[in-house]
């Protein structure tokens, strides 16, 4: 099965499946029985809409199983440069496909690392290794099959096709052999059997309608179409008149450990490493056949990056920009799925040194030629190898990103409304790359369709405008409706409305776009009065400015009643629908950005905020007179403000009694 995922994905799987007190102990061959297992009932129904609802590409099985055949065979390659004897020095690295039409039957057996009963109740006795919830809630929205790769559970597609799945397992360096089977309907068993060759082999007995699965010419369509570029030879036994007397001789092996049998076996892939080829020997179904393959993705790539480095410093590059979101994207850890190669050998696909964690939908492979064939996770964590290549990954993909932006605008924001949010987390986190990245970001607007660049929002600045003005909330929805947009509106200046979590931290640090400041609309003095209304006519200037004197009374009973609720109450020129809003001080921490920070458990200072009241407004002129109720009036217009900001009242209670004595 895959390795490599993370600590945290291991965890969830513990909440989904139910473990026995016996499954807390696996077997040892000293205590060797047969025994049963029960699958939770969610598993148990997540079984079912893989074996019975899958319809639209059964066939996808068969890469699944083969992608994790050659990922034992990796694992145990790579073991055995440390761990000696592991592998026998004649030992061959192979996937055979062994069909018998005739009993309905396919064997896919592998000459990899094999598995033990731990092994065997950790990684088939749970289904998949990560978002288990979301694929059984991506399977029965769509009920494709091409999902299965994505989430973790390849093995499982084997029922999609089989009444019957028998695993016969031997693990490098132990002795004891095992059997595991079930039929997917709630139950499986684990028992010890006679010893066999180191490998995995996977005996399904097909269902009626999937008996084509047992025909050799199927199958050999099948590994070309999905399996060709498979670094391990896959391999099917040749037919019988095919064998001379030489053939038997010359098999598939010497004899050494893990050799399957002495049949002569013809290879049905290519069983190169496709990055190692040149560019123009590669077809694009070459290319996309090889990332659905190594990534066990469904789409087509967005994006292909295929690079050479020769030199001081020489790796090969075969890089793949996803068109659809990869499920994990958003998971805590962050890890980028890009598998590390040493001279065509497989080292690891858990290596987060190859690219930033801002670029981590990328899918493919580096293949080093100066690290050590045996380097260790702590020389990976360490590498200034590594740590060179990744300053290149980064670049040629930014570089990548920048052309196709400017080639095809079009599918440049469809990429952005995949992954946009994932790579403004680099604006936060990668000074170096600040300025590339700002000219790849893209934003909604409040005056323009779609997603436009800085570079673009410039060209429309109105006269009198100095600042590049934004607004981050927590949904469009939620920036649309607020009121600190409505005087921006009425003089027509363009507003940035920013809604993903992380645009509260890059813009933090993020003090201008060339020479031009970034100023939040929710912060500091509006700037509104100085910037000329777009189509400004002689009597919209003639109009009389409001009188601040006018409403100094108001305001200091206003901030009377508010007292430190509030750090100021002043006239807004920001507002022109609204009566109040709230906006943070010049120097303090913008609001939605608090807001977040106290949603992550983070110790906020207390920051009390600026109330800013709308002159015109029917509500505040009425004010101006010190009605007996002002005091109610004052209480509600503040927790108004709060509910404004997508904020509960200060006291709900009060609130409640406030409205009611207005209202009466």
């Amino acid at each position: 099965m895959r390795q490599g995922l993370g600590a945290a994905s291991c965890d969830m799987l513990k909440s989904l499946y139910a473990k026995k007190d016996e499954q807390k102990n696996p077997m040892s061959a000293a205590t060797a029985e047969s025994k049963t297992y029960e699958f939770q009932a969610e598993v148990s129904r997540l079984l079912d809409i893989v074996a019975n609802a899958l319809y639209s590409n059964k066939e996808i099985f068969l890469r699944e199983l083969i992608s994790n055949a050659s990922d034992a065979c990796d694992k145990l390659r790579y073991r055995a440069l440390t761990e000696d004897g592991l592998m026998a020095s004649n030992q061959e690295l192979s996937v055979v496909l062994e069909p018998d039409a005739e009993a309905g039957k396919l064997v896919i057996t592998d000459t990899g690392i094999g598995m033990n009963a731990e092994d065997l109740q950790d990684t088939l006795g749970a289904i998949g290794r990560s978002g288990t919830a979301k694929f059984m809630e991506a399977l029965e929205n769509s009920a494709d099959s091409n999902l299965i790769g994505q989430f973790g559970v390849g093995f499982y597609s084997a029922f999609m096709v089989a009444d019957t799945v028998t695993v016969e397992t031997r693990k490098a360096g132990e002795d004891q052999s095992w059997r595991w089977q079930s039929d997917g309907k709630g139950a499986y068993t684990i028992e010890p059997m006679e010893q066999g060759p180191v490998g995995t082999r996977i005996i399904l007995d097909l269902k009626d309608d999937a008996k084509d699965f047992a025909d050799r010419h199927r199958l050999e369509h099948l590994v070309k179409k999905y399996s060709d570029h498979i670094v391990i030879p896959v391999q099917m036994p040749a037919k019988a008149e095919d064998v001379g007397e030489e053939g038997g001789e010359e098999g598939g092996g010497e004899g050494g450990e893990g050799a399957i049998s002495d049949t002569w076996l013809e290879t049905l892939n290519k069983a190169s490493a496709l990055w190692t080829k040149s560019k123009s020997d590669i077809s694009k179904d070459e290319y996309d056949g090889f990332y659905k393959s190594s990534a066990g993705a469904w789409d087509d790539p967005w994006e292909t990056l295929h690079f050479n480095v020769e030199g001081h410093l020489e790796h090969t590059g075969l890089l793949f920009i996803p068109s659809a979101r990869p499920f994990n994207l958003f998971e805590p850890d962050r890890k980028n799925a890009i598998k590390l190669y040493v001279k065509r050998v497989f080292i690891t696909d858990d290596c987060q040194e190859l690219a930033p964690a801002y670029l981590r939908f990328l899918r493919g492979v580096i293949d080093s030629s100066d690290l050590p064939l045996n380097v260790s996770r702590e020389l990976l964590q360490a590498s200034p190898i590594l740590n060179l290549i990744r300053k290149d990954v980064t670049k040629r993909t930014l570089s990548a990103l920048k052309s196709r932006a400017k080639k095809d605008a079009e599918g440049y924001s469809s990429f952005w409304s995949t992954f946009g949010a994932v790579v403004k987390e680099g604006l936060y986190e990668d000074p170096d790359q600040r300025d590339p990245l700002l000219e790849l970001a893209r934003f909604k607007s409040s005056t323009q369709d779609g997603w436009v660049s800085l570079a673009d929002y410039k060209d429309r600045m109105v006269e009198g405008q100095t600042a590049i003005y934004y607004l981050v909330g927590e949904s469009q929805d939620a920036v649309k409706r607020s009121p600190h947009l409505e005087g921006f509106k009425a003089k027509g200046v363009e507003v940035l409305l920013l809604s993903d979590p992380v645009d509260s931290f890059w813009t933090s640090v993020l003090g201008d776009y060339q020479g031009t400041p970034l100023k939040s609309v929710t912060r500091g003095a509006d700037d509104l009065a100085s910037i000329k209304k777009v189509g400004d006519s002689a009597e919209d200037a003639a109009q009389e400015p409001v009188k601040e004197g006018d409403f100094a009374e108001l305001i200091a009973a206003m901030k009377e009643s508010l007292g430190d609720d509030v750090k100021d109450v002043r006239l807004s020129e920001r507002l022109t629908d609204s009566a109040v809003c709230l906006v943070a001080d010049e120097g303090d921490m913008d609001m939605q950005f608090a807001r977040i920070m106290a949603a992550h458990g983070q110790e906020i200072p207390k920051q009390a905020r600026i109330l800013e009241i709308n002159p015109k407004h029917d509500a505040i002129q009425a004010l101006k007179s010190r009605p007996a109720h002002l005091e109610d009036s004052v209480q509600l217009l503040l927790d108004q403000a709060l509910i404004l900001e997508g904020e509960a009242p200060r006291d709900a209670s009060l609130f409640a009694q406030r409205l009611s004595r207005l209202m009466a």
